[in-house]
């Protein structure tokens, strides 16, 4: 893999909490316009990775750099390299759709027409003077979705962005990652559903307690599928565990 054509690289890194082992030290490299999907159960440690790579949560050990850049040798540029989408987020319930977008809009330096397309793309153009506060799960998750998408960095990272999704929208979900990816984006996103990450997903990181169980380019994975591949894991690991 040429380095300028890396999107994500991570060397030995590693987070470590009152001598809890959150992720065990990875070496990991993702291509430009590659989608990598993040599969595990909970407490796998699949957002702990993701607040590593975008640097909300510092690390005991190792380096990230996205598109070559490290945050703490080019903080402005670095951050200005992908849209974040976090796994539980709570809006200002007195504000907006319009209120909302418009304030990260602002942030991002998005004109307010180019946020309403976005609004558009997520299906929340209709609702946009309805107040947050009455947004139902997977109306708020569709508008974190729409402020990573502003200004359409060349990263997207994406924590369990289906979460409150219905059938209808993880379906739209699916296509707009599709569509991203043609369009050069490079995506990492973390997902419970299987199915998701089997349908969109070029890479795929097997996470369980913090370590890696497998990884590797989503055709590895086909002929047994996703599902029958993470049951195995996880079936491996109870049997060390209890023997």
């Amino acid at each position: 893999m040429e380095k300028n054509n890396v999107a994500v690289e991570t060397s030995q890194l590693s987070k470590v909490v009152k001598h809890k082992q959150l992720l065990e030290p990875l070496d990991f490299k993702l291509s430009k316009g590659k989608t990598l999907a993040l599969c595990g159960g909970n407490g796998a440690g699949k957002s702990t990775l993701i607040r590593l790579i975008i640097g909300l949560t510092k690390a005991t050990t190792g380096k990230v750099t996205i598109n070559g850049l490290n945050k703490r040798k080019n903080k402005q540029q670095f951050l200005k390299q992908f849209g974040y989408m976090p796994d539980d987020f709570h809006f200002q319930k007195s504000m907006t759709t319009k209120e909302t977008i418009n304030f990260y809009a602002k942030i991002k330096n998005v004109n307010e027409a180019s946020a309403r397309e976005t609004l558009k793309i997520v299906g929340l153009l209709d609702q946009l003077n309805e107040k947050v506060g009455n947004f139902s799960k997977g109306m708020a998750q569709r508008l974190l979705l729409a402020q990573a998408l502003l200004n359409e960095p060349s990263l997207l990272i994406l924590d369990e962005p289906t979460n409150g999704l219905d059938p209808y929208w993880i379906q739209q979900f699916c296509k707009l990652l599709l569509k991203a990816k043609k369009n050069g984006q490079t995506v990492i996103f973390s997902t419970h559903d299987l199915h998701v990450a089997e349908k969109i997903a070029d890479e795929v990181i097997f996470l369980h307690n913090g370590r890696v169980m497998s990884k590797g380019p989503i055709s590895k994975y086909r002929e047994m599928g996703l599902y029958e591949t993470f049951q195995q894991v996880h079936f491996d690991t109870f049997q060390k565990q209890t023997q």
